[in-house]
């Protein structure tokens, strides 16, 4: 089986703008720079053969290149507590279309759309027990942002789930034109 989701692969200098966030939150496993990515669609696991098909429905998205910028640090909450530590990106409105398009493309191919609110971020730290409260990183890393770069393109990855978390591969790279 294949463990499989869709994202984009943000810039290295995007990348080790969330690297110099990361520390000072005990109890957080922060991302490292090969598990940086913003999630367009998670798939879950598949067998080879709709691997496959989801490798050609990809193929068959076509999308303009567009530019984000990362804006501000937020958390998700599950069950009343600290879940993950996400950085947010802007403008939302292309990455939005592109998520859409590779809804539209794996529903072709059999895979459910996706039900859930759709909100683009990238994880840059997980808790899997109570943290001391981050308030304080929020509100310093609340002016998070930069120079907009440039989307060149969008991955399929594989996760490979471990003792240490997940790691991620990217398997297909699919450009933007």
């Amino acid at each position: 089986m294949h463990r499989l989701f869709v994202a984009l692969r943000p810039p290295r200098i995007m990348r080790e703008a969330l690297l110099a966030t990361m520390g000072g939150v005990p109890g957080a496993r922060w991302q490292d720079d090969e598990q940086l990515h913003l999630t367009l669609r998670f798939i879950g696991e598949v067998d080879r053969h709709m691997a496959e098909d989801v490798a050609a429905a990809l193929g068959s998205v076509h999308h303009p290149r567009f530019a984000l910028a990362l804006n501000g640090i937020g958390q998700f909450d599950r069950a009343g507590r600290l879940d993950a530590l996400w950085a947010g990106v802007t403008p939302h409105d292309q990455v939005t279309a592109l998520h859409n398009k590779v809804d539209q493309a794996l529903s072709r191919i059999g895979i459910a759309p996706d039900t859930r609110a759709f909100l683009p971020h990238i994880t840059i730290a997980r808790f899997s027990r109570k943290a001391t409260p981050i308030d304080p990183l929020l509100s310093h890393f609340a002016g998070l942002g930069g120079e907009p770069q440039e989307m060149k393109d969008f991955c399929l990855y594989e996760s490979h789930l471990g003792s240490e978390g997940a790691a991620y591969e990217i398997v297909a790279r699919y450009p933007l034109i």
